[in-house]
């Protein structure tokens, strides 16, 4: 086996095979002895080419070295902290995962499940409309603009979300000055799903890019298992909008609920199949989770025929067409596989279409998530 060293770097990569010539071959899989074995183990912890892969690591054409090919399991786990083509993947999705529990944990502890003191029955003057606020640090001030105007309008207090979380605490030490008009809070069970949801999607994929090259059985197990990941953050992200939205309509609450539901449960049942993972079937793949994450779309075009005038309803929209905007780009880059296509070599490392794709489906549930707090605000604050 011939081996080159990159230039500028000390990593080396292998021009044949995983494991020689013999790749594939149990002979080549077993442990050897002495001097014979410590060069065969090192051999196995070389970072490879992409013509030297077998065919169920074979993804994408445009990312040419820097490969971990059948590693030993614990060397897989401990290559989250060496650098490899996959590095990014791992730890972009990883980091996002501690920032949802980090939000979760906030959340849990910030929000009661039982109904507290949200807003007095009056505004509160010198209080500044989290419209307002937004106004100054997006680009959407004339659209946040006659939100708040409308919401004066409408006599509806909107504290900014701060105020919101210290009225929470007031009435969890004993105030009950400040009921919320409800008298009682929306229940949090859609929210905080979406939250596990989001965790468990981030958490499957960093695991899935992480062990994959470990063996064949492993990489089928992990993609199921990252398919199954990304089908719990869309239905998961869809509950909340449809919950909080329909509060007053159980039956649209199960209709919608039902049928987001079984389109994720079908999607999981598809992935099962083993051609869905191969690279022919990328376009396939992104067109699936596509037309899933489009069904939201039906609540939300409701929504505003039932709400358009109230502006939670439009701030909210405003929101989701924010998150599938990130998921919809993100899902384009992904399938296209740019910017690799047009210099491949050149993003082995850092910057390739799947790494951006990451970066996109944090952004999108985060944007999800603050669409969340105007939900819980909007319910708490007039229930049903």
């Amino acid at each position: 086996m011939g081996f080159a060293e990159e230039k500028g770097s000390n990593v080396l990569f292998a021009k044949t095979s995983c494991f020689g010539e013999e790749h594939g071959s149990r002979q080549a899989l077993l442990p050897k002895e002495g001097k014979e074995g410590s060069l065969e183990n090192a051999r196995k912890l070389e970072l490879v080419d992409y013509d030297s892969l077998p065919k169920y690591l074979k993804h994408n054409e445009f990312i040419l070295r820097y490969y971990r090919c059948e590693w030993p399991l614990k060397d897989a786990i401990l290559s989250i902290f060496s650098i490899h083509n996959e590095t990014v993947n791992v730890w972009t999705h990883l980091i996002g995962f501690f920032l949802f529990l980090s939000l979760t944990l906030y959340a849990a502890m910030m929000i009661p499940t039982v109904a507290n003191s949200l807003y007095a029955q009056q505004p509160h003057s010198g209080v500044e409309s989290p419209f307002s606020s937004l106004s100054n640090t997006s680009g959407f001030g004339s659209i946040f603009k006659e939100i708040n105007t409308s919401s004066s309008q409408t006599s509806m207090p909107h504290p900014q979300f701060h105020d919101y979380f210290g009225k929470i605490f007031a009435a969890r030490n004993g105030d009950e000055s400040a009921a919320a008009p409800s008298g009682q809070a929306i229940s949090r069970w859609p929210f905080f799903a979406f939250l596990c949801g989001a965790m468990f999607c981030l958490l499957t994929s960093s695991a899935c890019h992480l062990l994959s090259c470990h063996s064949e059985h492993t990489s089928y197990v992990m993609l199921r298992l990252d398919y199954a990941g990304i089908s719990a953050l869309i239905v998961t992200s869809i509950f909340p909008q449809v919950y909080y939205t329909f509060a007053c309509e159980p039956f649209y609450q199960t209709v919608y609920t039902a049928g987001i539901t079984t389109l994720g449960v079908l999607t999981v049942l598809v992935s099962l199949i083993p051609f869905f993972e191969t690279p022919e079937f990328r376009i396939v793949r992104s067109l699936v989770f596509v037309c899933m994450a489009l069904s939201g779309w039906g609540p939300i075009v409701h929504k505003l025929m039932l709400f358009g005038n109230r502006p939670e309803a439009l701030l909210t929209t405003l929101y989701e067409f924010l998150m599938n905007s990130c998921y919809g780009i993100g899902v384009v880059i992904y399938a296209t596989r740019v910017p690799e296509r047009w210099s491949p070599g050149k993003f082995d490392l850092i910057g390739h279409s799947h790494q951006l794709f990451h970066v996109l489906v944090i952004a999108g549930a985060y944007i999800q998530y603050l669409a969340m707090l105007v939900y819980l605000q909007w319910r708490d604050a007039e229930g049903c």
